[in-house]
């Protein structure tokens, strides 16, 4: 029997519209991608201003994080994923309204808002939903909006760009974004769980922070999210400056193709035969992705390293929700996926100006060999720090150890 047949009739319809919601949502967000770094060159801004710029999408996301996280677990999932899809309907069009750098980086951080609301309630209600014994396949599966999101958003964006002007773009991304606020208002979320008066996992946000069960996960994700935001930011400059005749939007097309096969099989293996070695899997492809894009002189070869980093986002991002909602007690899912996501959340505001200045000074190939390094580094830590020894995190990552951190079935506090 497949897994969604073991699902209840009421599970299985919420989760086909939570799907729904999501898809349309991550392509609203994707359309933007190949069309507001050149909008913002457009206007005049150069490299540094528009990494910043760029960047203070994550301000939004590290703000309101934290309270979407809280809000998540004391008010209820739905209300949550109501006030990112909202705010990804009214944002794009926000862009038209002026062409003022300081003005638009406003306009970024309310967007940011977005994916700081979506993600969180997003995450959780997949995992309230999910049977703990198919987390991992469930999540995979539903983690397929971005993807896909981000394989039809890009190219309908981008074509849309040649064909007629930057506004039409932003405003086929509230269109989408208004579609999607519409499939989320049929979600049903199961009820709140309030945590217990006499756990012992009481006390502040930023506490969760010290765990040993998150401290590394959260790490490792901020160094992905700083490569990340190198090919969300300057994949379209790239191309454009090593002169290869590319679309860019079929650059993140071809790491959507990639990143959908990844979580269509990953999540149900790790589920049978562990998290670890996907994730170590997942970011020896990002790295070497990067390090193609150092070198990529032509077509195919940015297609190629989009491939790779597309299966290497596609087997870390849904793989590491997995191993942290194994960790976590449903209580605190929101709050523990918003410090963890938020780790992915500070890589990405911090590549907007850092790597800004990186390419100013080596070029947008030297930029691309840092965060070769970058992602090298996230795969050392989580190598050897993902456990409660070095060897020991050395067998978990490559799969030959259990995770001493997850918290048995018969241990989930529900009440």
């Amino acid at each position: 029997m497949s897994t969604f047949a073991k699902l209840t009739p009421q599970t299985r319809q919420n989760l086909g519209v939570l799907f729904t919601a999501g898809l349309l949502f991550w392509a609203s967000l994707a359309s933007l991608l190949p069309t507001l770094p050149l909008y913002l060159q457009s206007i005049g801004a150069p490299d540094n201003q528009l990494g910043i710029v760029m960047g203070a999408f994550a301000i939004g996301l590290l703000i309101f994080r934290p309270q979407a996280g809280r809000m998540a677990d004391q008010q209820g999932r739905k209300i949550v994923l109501l006030i990112g899809i909202a705010v990804a309907t009214l944002a794009p069009v926000c862009h038209l309204l002026t062409q003022s750098i300081p003005l638009l980086m406003l306009v970024r951080a309310f967007h940011g808002i977005s994916i700081a609301a979506l993600t969180t309630a997003y995450s959780s209600l997949v995992v309230d939903l999910a049977p703990a014994e198919n987390r991992g396949e469930l999540i995979g599966y539903m983690s397929l909006v971005n993807p896909i999101g981000m394989a039809l958003g890009p190219a309908l964006g981008g074509y849309l760009q040649e064909l007629t002007t930057y506004g039409a773009v932003f405003v086929m991304s509230s269109l989408l974004g208004m579609m999607s606020l519409t499939c989320a208002m049929f979600v049903h979320a199961p009820p709140v769980q309030h945590q217990p008066q006499n756990s012992k996992t009481q006390g502040v946000f930023w506490r969760l922070l010290l765990s040993d069960r998150i401290r590394v996960p959260t790490i490792t994700m901020l160094l992905v999210g700083i490569a990340f935001g190198a090919i969300s930011t300057f994949i379209p400059l790239h191309i454009k400056s090593a002169g290869v005749e590319l679309n860019s939007g079929l650059f993140y097309t071809a790491g959507a193709i990639t990143g959908f096969l990844a979580r269509f099989v990953a999540g149900k293996a790790s589920d049978r035969y562990g998290r670890g070695r996907f994730i170590t899997i997942g970011l020896l492809c990002y790295t070497v992705a990067m390090l193609l894009l150092w070198q990529a002189n032509s077509a195919s070869l940015f297609l190629l390293s989009a491939a790779l980093q597309g299966f290497g986002g596609g087997t870390v991002l849904p793989i590491m929700i997995a191993l942290v909602a194994d960790r976590c007690q449903p209580f605190e899912r929101g709050r523990i996926f918003g410090l963890f996501v938020g780790g992915f959340d500070l890589g990405i505001a911090l590549a907007g100006p850092i790597l800004g200045s990186v390419s100013s000074a080596i070029g947008y190939r030297g930029l691309y060999a840092v965060s070769s390094i970058v992602v090298f580094t996230a795969l050392i830590v989580f190598m050897t720090l993902s456990s409660k020894s070095v060897a020991h995190s050395f067998r978990f990552a490559l799969g030959y150890g259990k995770d001493p951190y997850a918290i048995p079935k018969d241990q989930l506090l529900t009440t």
